[in-house]
C-alpha cells in the first residue's frame, strides 16, 4: 500500500517533516507545499536531511507555493521534483492514501 505524505509546515517552526520522514515507508512519495517548501531550499539546515531521504523516497515540491514565496526552481535541492497542481492531483490519485503531517 503506497501513501502520499504531505508536509505543509516549515521545518524551522515544526517537526512535521522530521516525523514524516521517520515514519514514511521506502518508496512513499513526499510532497512539500505551503510553508513546507522552505525545506526544499538549498543551503538550509534541512538540506542534509532531505538529501538522505532522496535515497528512500521521491520528493516533490509544489511550484506555485514556491513561487508565491519568491523562490525559483534553481534554489531547490537537486533531486527534488517541482510539480504543479495537476501533478499534485495525480500523485494523490496514484497512491492508496494521503497522509497529511501537520
Amino acid at each position: 500500500m503506497s501513501i502520499l505524505h504531505t508536509v505543509n509546515k516549515s521545518p524551522f517552526e515544526r517537526n512535521s517533516l522530521e516525523s514524516c520522514l521517520k515514519f514514511a515507508n521506502q518508496g512513499d512519495p513526499v510532497l512539500l507545499f505551503e510553508d513546507g517548501v522552505y525545506a526544499a531550499l538549498k543551503g538550509t539546515e534541512a538540506e542534509k536531511q532531505l538529501e538522505a531521504a532522496l535515497a528512500k523516497q521521491s520528493l516533490y515540491v509544489l511550484g506555485p507555493d514556491l513561487a508565491a514565496r519568491g523562490f525559483t526552481e534553481d534554489r531547490i535541492i537537486n533531486g527534488i521534483k517541482v510539480v504543479d497542481y495537476a501533478d499534485f492531483v495525480d500523485l494523490a490519485a496514484e497512491n492508496d492514501k494521503v497522509q497529511a503531517w501537520l
